[in-house]
């Protein structure tokens, strides 16, 4: 069998880059923190500038975004991302023997 004119393997190089497909991002999730009676108010502080590299005045805010509407959204991450710091709140909370409640939803 003899090559196809222009000495090609038989391949169309038009072809190829019709057939690219777009990468597609990760599904983002959204970790929450919860209000609860009993945990204090700068510890909830303390947990937002320890994981999530927040600010003092910008911990102070989402603290009291939470205390007055129940919870906020404290970032978004990808799905292991957000599982780690989900992980890590409350891990750090039961240690500290406080009932914070970290969760996470799909964005």
């Amino acid at each position: 069998m003899s090559n196809p004119p222009g000495g090609g393997n038989g391949t169309d190089s038009s072809v190829l880059t019709k057939t690219k497909s777009k990468t597609q991002r990760p599904p983002m999730y959204k970790v929450l923190l919860l209000n609860d009676d009993y945990t204090p108010m700068e510890f909830v502080v303390h947990v937002l500038e320890r994981f999530f590299g927040l600010s003092h005045a910008q911990s102070f805010e989402i603290m009291l975004t939470v205390h007055k509407k129940g919870l906020a959204v404290v970032g978004v991450f990808s799905f292991e991302v957000a599982e780690t710091k989900v992980a890590q709140v409350m891990d750090f909370a039961r240690r500290h023997q406080h009932p914070l409640q970290c969760t996470m939803e799909k964005d």
